[in-house]
This record gives C-alpha cells, structure tokens and sequence, in this order.
C-alpha cells in the first residue's frame, strides 16, 4: 500500500506535468543543456522514472530531487474480468486518494478509461461515483498516470482513452487540456487525439470553449433523458443548462469542429426507457440538431444502468433495449447497445473506490 508523502515534498513541481517547452525553461534554470529537456520529457512520458535512466548522472538526479517530484499511481487494488479479460484498477494517488481506471480488450487493441477528478460533485443519481461528492481535481500528471501505470503493468501499449471514468472532465478543464496536449506528444506516448474521448454531462460553457480548441477528439455528451423533467431528476446539471441550451451548444461544436458528437443514454426500468420515450428523445434530437441546410449525424449509446444498491435502479431487460433502439432508427437515428464488458469485476466506474473507503472507514 503506497504511502502518503510529507506535505513539503507534494508541494514541489510536478516534473510529468510540464510541456516539453516547459521542460526546456525548466532545465535551462537550473543551468542545465536544453538537450536534458528532451531525453527527460520522452522517458518520463513513456513511464520511466528519472531513477532509472541511467544517462543522468547522480548529480542531476540529485538536483531533480530537491526541485521537482515525478509520482505515478500505485496499485491498490486490480481486478481480472475471467469474461472478456478486463481490467479494473483501483490507484492510490499520493495524497492517499484513490481513482478507478479501466482497460478494455478490442480487436483494435486496447483502450483506457481513466478518471479526470477523485469524486465528482455533479450528482448524477444513478451515478456511483458521484457518492460523496468531489474531493479535488487531478493534475495532468495523474492523468496521464493512469495511462503510464496501466501499461507498465499489463506490458503492452495502450492506444485509446476515453475520459469517462470518475469525475466530470469539463469540470477540470484546464488540467484536461494539458493531459491531452501531453499525452499526444510526438515525443511522449504519441496517442493521436481521434482516438480519444471525452464524456460530459453537458456543462455548456466548457462544450463552446472546447469547441473554439477545434481539436479532433471525440465528444461524448451523457444525455439520459428525453425532457427536462426527466433531466432535472436524474442530473442536477440540467437544472443550470437545459436540455435546448445544451442541444443548443451541441449545434454550435459540430457547425464550429464538423466533427460528430455521440449521445449516451442509460436507460433506467420505469424512468426513461419506453416506447413513447424513444419517441420522445427522437423528436427532440431531430428538432433542434437537424435542419434543411445542416444535418448533423446523431448517433446515441444506449447503455442499461448499472445497479448501484444506493440508487436503487434497475436496468432495462434485453428486449426493453431492442425496442427502445428500434424506435430510433426508424426515426432516422443510429442507435446501438453498449457492450457491457467486466460484468463479473463491476467494471463501471466509482464502485471500487467506494468500497474500498468504506472499507477503510469500519476499519478506522
């Protein structure tokens, strides 16, 4: 178990979290040849520890140790799916909190869902990693961590990410931007931003801002209800940005980055999952996405709930899902089923951390 640092140590630089220009002032400052830049910000951004490079010399380790730290995530906890071969970590940070992250096997290779913020203060009801609220953001360092981490121990490269575990990504806006601007480097990891994506609840004024970034990442807007009503009882967010304005500012990303957003909606028993929902939620996408001079492609994830015991919500049978996406495809919507993968490990975000701090309470 990792071992919560002193806070004089926590409180230096962050040696992963610069930019490779930013590494070269740094090196230049400490009189140091620009060159030492470029051999620190590849190694360190490939998992290697500046212990381990052997070309430095104790004399700048040395001099790294007493300006700069360099953590990567510890393995607390790691789950196996004997399904499908995922794998669910749970890291400890070195504060001492704790995230999830996710690798899923595809024929493509594998692919990383990590988390941008320990908690999340949105309060998606039939979200678990919401339980407790947010404890803080993660720094680029932890970010691009979760991906170091991952890949050192299962010993294969990792070529896509998806930002939807713990955390609400737009939330933690600046720091989001630097980890991807970090861990597309051509000198660093080298994932290109297509095969990156970002899932959000749909805090519009970050969804405009990303837009003006015009980067080729995937958007992913968490969507989950057909009407405000609905919207407002199952993501206090909606409450602040409506469903229009957040269609709204849908428009304006695809018009601003012609680049297509996906719509996730977990469907709920009872909630937000029947027939004349589907109809409803077509309506709604159709009327405000799709006009006679601008026809944005709609695609939504359909994805049963998973049945947290402190929601108390229950997924939608098989054929409930069938219907539901057959009703969007006649109206002229792609819709598809998400593959649930590491049933058998609850790979779904935030359940481990939350057993594991309830864990660490009763023994406490």
């Amino acid at each position: 178990m990792s071992q919560t640092p002193d806070a004089s140590s926590v409180a230096l630089p962050d040696l992963r979290s610069f930019t490779a220009e930013e590494l070269k002032e740094q090196m230049l400052a400490l009189q140091q040849p620009a060159y030492r830049a470029g051999q620190l910000f590849t190694q360190l951004h490939r998992g290697v520890q500046p212990e381990e490079m052997t070309n430095l010399g104790r004399a700048l380790l040395a001099l790294l140790r007493e300006h700069y730290r360099w953590p990567l995530p510890q393995i607390e906890k790691k789950l196996v799916s004997s399904l499908d071969g995922t794998v669910k970590y749970l890291f400890s940070l070195e504060d001492g909190a704790c995230i999830e992250s996710v690798v899923m096997q595809y024929e493509h290779g594998l692919t990383i869902c990590i988390s941008s913020q320990v908690g999340c203060r949105m309060g998606c009801r039939f979200c678990a990693s919401t339980i407790g609220g947010k404890v803080r953001d993660l720094n680029a360092s932890e970010l691009l961590g979760q991906v170091l981490a991952a890949q050192k121990d299962l010993g294969r490269r990792i070529g896509n990410i998806v930002l939807m575990g713990i955390g609400e990504p737009l939330d933690n806006y600046d720091n989001v931007l630097r980890f991807l601007k970090l861990v597309s480097h051509p000198d660093g990891l080298n994932i290109g931003l297509r095969r990156i994506s970002l899932s959000t609840c749909g805090i519009v004024p970050r969804i405009l801002d990303l837009a003006r970034e015009d980067l080729p990442i995937t958007l992913s807007i968490s969507l989950h209800a057909m009407d405000n009503a609905t919207r407002d009882e199952l993501m206090p967010v909606n409450r602040k940005y409506p469903v229009e304005t957040l269609l709204d500012a849908c428009k304006t990303y695809f018009e601003t980055t012609n680049r297509r957003i996906s719509f996730e909606y977990t469907l709920i028993a009872g909630k937000n999952d029947s027939p004349e929902q589907a109809e409803q939620l077509a309506r709604l996408l159709n009327r405000h996405l799709r006009t006679r001079t601008q026809t944005m492609p709609i695609h939504v994830n359909l994805i049963p709930v998973n049945e947290v015991e402190e929601t108390g919500f229950r997924h939608t049978g098989a054929a409930g899902v069938r219907r539901f996406a057959e009703v969007l495809e006649k109206n002229g919507i792609r819709a598809t089923v998400r593959r649930k993968l590491g049933a058998d490990i609850n790979a779904s975000c935030g359940q481990l951390r939350r057993a594991y701090n309830r864990e660490k309470e009763t023994l406490s």
